[in-house]
């Protein structure tokens, strides 16, 4: 049909452009008459389809087609027509409306054919003469404006057919959104809402009922396309996908017709849109129940929800259940009285009427179709005898629409011919001031309701939800279960009560329809490859990251001090580690400090009450008495490490530690020199021993001392040691150490004390085999070698050890090379003082030399 609109097109802007110099003609062919009509001084046109299809003729372009014969007279369209016919003679009868101005009408059929529509539309755009000229048609358009069309494909047509005159026409039932593109469709208006928030409502519905997987059948035509195409975008924006999307169309073949319902039996969602209108749906309905197409939660538009005919066709039930979006229920007064009044089709025209007639009450004037079961209609049959589409009044709301939109061509002539108590002029105004003023125009109804168009010709959008329950009686019902208004806001738009749904199989249970089910708490969704993103697997969140939300896209990180719980919803404390006083651990190392303090000390009051012995004199009682008084601080010192670290604790720990066993290790240094320079004395002329006397011995001491005293201070003046929280040892918790600040104090304190103990052993090793019975240089070099062991040892197992057994390695290091030094140093002499006291003389002492 594209080539023949843009002819047309062609034609209508040279009529245009040659108005002012050409006489009356018309189009060349075969001209339409209206079905009803009425004369004033100003007409407004209809169409609308007063048959529902039409017999299919062979477009072989060869010979000039035949018109169209319409068939299955179809009464919504009388019922338009009449609420036309309502609207005009009501304002005809105003006195404050137009007065003095009679409006009249033309009401063509277009047997819902794109074709026809378009040809009844330029029979009123241009008159309907049977006279041809060669002259360019130039006579002014004979309607002030169109009322209609029902279906969108049609309205498309002549909309766009029209536009080019800046014709107005206002659709009552027309709903695609492509027709609110003013670039195409200039000249076009409607009183019913748009596809746009039809879409819109559908999709936010369908995601409050938690439906994220769905399939849809749409009418092939650009009202099913078009609307389809809106729904699937904004569906993908509110996270519903689409499992198949099916064209269908109620001419369609057999063939087409199983392949649609394969993929419906094969498909996992449960919930169906039905894009399509009542017409299609009716065809459907028996196919579907044919192959057992039942159970599925339906979803409908205005197109169809509302419809009683659909509801009587349904018997099987397919569409038991189902909910959609209808045009809220309003009221004219008078309005449905007069639609059920036939003397005014039959006035208007007889033609029609007598066709009408006979199909409403099914019998014949005739006798063309007399039939065993037809009678003669006498004229005289009550339509309230009767029940049929043509006297249900559900679609009362459509047919207000036709109302509003006759009287806001009523308003705005009344504003643009400067009506007041009286219009000063009938003269029909031009087209386009015309459709720039009823673009504008805004006023209310009899019944206080605000009628106006938006920047796209559209009113505003509001729905009643509408629910398919059946009654005792076995009949469908439609009962309103919430309202969508689009003037809310976003959050208020749609209000639905969920208690008074019966869903599909005539339970109270919401269906389910996911392509997965939700992910919960502690998960994430993993799309699937090559599926929708409806379509996803659950996915456990990673250690140290949660989700708290269902259907998480993704886990969020927990904050540093923070760490993911079991069950990954929820981020807790991470768990602090130090060695403390309360553990097993921490009381074990406490136990063995305090017991070699107490073993110190108890060496040390046996020294000092043996203080005169030989022994005791014979290995340097004052530099002994040192030596275990800094044991005693060794032992000490490792209770430093205990407990939660502080600015203090870290700071003591480390130095006291190294000053304590420089302390204890210039003793052994000193009491090994001694023995050195004691058998070197010995020979012949030697006064050596003068240089190591006990002024000496305790200079070096403090000598030796000092410099580590001095290191530390430096450390802690430079880069002392502090608390510190380490995150990254242990992603669950957090440990809490004392940082050394600056390594190189630290190796510079162990490294010193290690230079003293290897030179200390060195010595001793070399004195081992000098000639005595109590050689204490045997007892110093076992001491010296088990405590470079020790710290050996320690410094890769310091830095393997996680956490605080970090801190129990170098107190284990501490008490070991500690009790080292106290056993190997003090035990021998202790063993000897207390179970063997006679081999405490100067005799058992002395081999050859006596050491003073």
């Amino acid at each position: 049909m594209e080539p023949v609109f843009g002819l047309l097109n062609v034609l209508m802007a040279i009529m245009n452009f040659s108005r002012a110099n050409a006489t009356a003609c018309t189009l060349q062919g075969e001209s339409a008459y209206p079905q009803l009509s009425k004369d004033g001084d100003i007409v407004v046109g209809g169409i609308f389809p007063f048959h529902s299809r039409w017999d299919i003729i062979d477009l072989s372009y060869l010979v000039k087609p035949i018109p169209l014969k319409c068939m299955s007279l179809d009464f919504r369209g009388f019922q338009f027509s009449q609420s036309l016919i309502f609207a005009i003679e009501e304002i005809n009868n105003s006195s404050s409306l137009l007065p003095g101005v009679s409006l009249g009408y033309k009401i063509y059929d277009t047997c819902g054919s794109t074709a026809m529509g378009v040809q009844v539309a330029m029979a009123l755009v241009n008159g309907n003469e049977k006279s041809v000229s060669n002259e360019v048609c130039t006579k002014p358009a004979q309607v002030q404006a169109i009322i209609g069309e029902t279906y969108s494909s049609v309205s498309m047509a002549v909309a766009k057919s029209i536009g080019s005159f800046s014709i107005p026409m206002i659709s009552h039932f027309s709903t695609c959104e492509c027709l609110s593109d003013k670039r195409k469709y200039p000249s076009f208006l409607r009183t019913i809402p748009s596809d746009y928030h039809q879409i819109r409502a559908l999709a936010e519905m369908i995601r409050h009922l938690g439906w994220t997987w769905v399939g849809a059948i749409r009418r092939d035509d650009d009202y099913g396309n078009s609307g389809m195409a809106a729904f699937t975008k904004v569906s993908e924006q509110m996270g519903i996908c689409l499992e198949y999307s099916l064209p269908y169309f109620r001419t369609y073949s057999q063939g087409k017709v199983m392949r649609i319902i394969e993929q419906i039996k094969s498909s996992t969602s449960r919930v169906i849109v039905g894009f399509v209108d009542n017409f299609d749906l009716q065809i459907l309905l028996d196919v579907l129940f044919e192959h057992n197409i039942t159970g599925y939660q339906w979803v409908g538009t205005e197109a169809w929800i509302f419809d009683p005919e659909l509801a009587t066709l349904d018997k099987h039930n397919i569409l038991q259940g189902a909910i959609g979006l209808a045009i809220p229920k309003t009221e004219v007064a008078g309005l449905k009285e007069f639609i059920l009044d036939i003397k005014p089709l039959k006035y208007a025209g007889s033609a029609i009427f007598t066709n009408f007639w006979e199909v409403l009450f099914n019998c014949t004037y005739t006798g063309w179709n007399d039939t065993v079961d037809s009678q003669m209609c006498t004229g005289e049959e009550k339509l309230s005898e009767i029940e049929n589409t043509f006297t249900d009044m559900s679609l009362m709301p459509v047919f207000i629409n036709v109302y509003k939109g006759v009287y806001a061509i009523a308003h705005t002539l009344h504003d643009l011919l400067g009506c007041k108590e009286t219009c000063p002029t009938k003269k029909q105004p031009d087209p386009l001031p015309f459709l720039e003023q009823l673009k504008r125009v805004h006023f209310k109804t009899k019944e206080g309701e605000e009628v106006y168009f938006d920047i796209n010709g559209d009113p505003a959008a509001r729905y009643d939800i509408i629910n398919w329950q059946t009654s005792k009686q076995r009949q469908n019902e439609f009962v309103t279960v919430g309202l969508y208004d689009s003037t809310f806001s976003v959050n208020s738009r749609l209000t639905l009560n969920l208690s008074s749904i019966v869903w599909a199989k005539n339970t109270n249970k919401v269906p389910v329809s996911v392509c997965s089910e939700s992910c919960p708490p502690g998960t994430r969704k993993a799309v699937q490859k090559g599926r929708p993103v409806c379509c996803f697997d659950c996915i456990p969140c990673a250690e140290g990251e949660i989700s708290n939300m269902t259907d998480s896209v993704e886990c969020n990180q927990c904050y540093q001090d923070s760490w993911s719980n079991p069950q990954r919803d929820k981020c807790v404390k991470k768990e602090t580690e130090y060695l403390s006083y309360e553990e097993t651990m921490g009381i074990l190392l406490i136990a063995f400090s305090i017991f070699g303090v107490f073993l110190s000390l108890v060496i040390l009051i046996i020294f000092l009450r043996y203080r005169n012995t030989p022994i005791v004199k014979a290995n340097n009682s004052e530099l002994s008495f040192l030596l275990l008084f800094s044991l005693t601080l060794c032992f000490l010192c490792s209770l430093t490490f205990i407990g939660q670290p502080s600015e203090w604790s870290c700071m003591l720990r480390h130095t006291a530690f190294g000053i304590a066993f420089v302390l204890c290790i210039s003793c052994v240094l000193g009491k090994t020199i001694v023995v050195l320079m004691a058998f070197r004395a010995t020979l012949p002329g030697s006064n050596v021993m003068k240089w190591f006397g006990p002024p000496q011995q305790r200079l070096s001491v403090l000598a030796f001392t000092l410099i580590q005293v001095i290191i530390c201070m430096l450390w802690l003046i430079i880069s002392p040691p502090f608390p510190f929280k380490n995150l990254k040892r242990y992603k669950e918790k957090i440990i809490l150490e004392c940082h050394l600040g600056s390594s190189i104090g630290f190796w510079a304190v162990l490294g010193y004390i290690g230079f003293l103990a290897f030179l200390c052993f060195i010595l001793a090793f070399l004195a081992r085999k000098l000639p005595d019975n109590f050689n204490e240089a045997k007892f110093i070099t076992f001491s010296m070698l088990i405590f470079c062991a020790v710290w050996i040892t320690f410094i890769p197992a310091y830095f393997s050890s996680p956490g605080k057994f970090t801190v129990a390695v170098e107190i284990f290091a501490i008490l070991a090379s500690s009790f080292g030094l106290l056993f190997c140093i003090f035990l021998p002499k202790c063993y000897i003082i207390i179970l063997k006291p006679e081999k405490n003389t100067k005799k058992q002492l002395m081999g050859k030399i006596l050491i003073k």
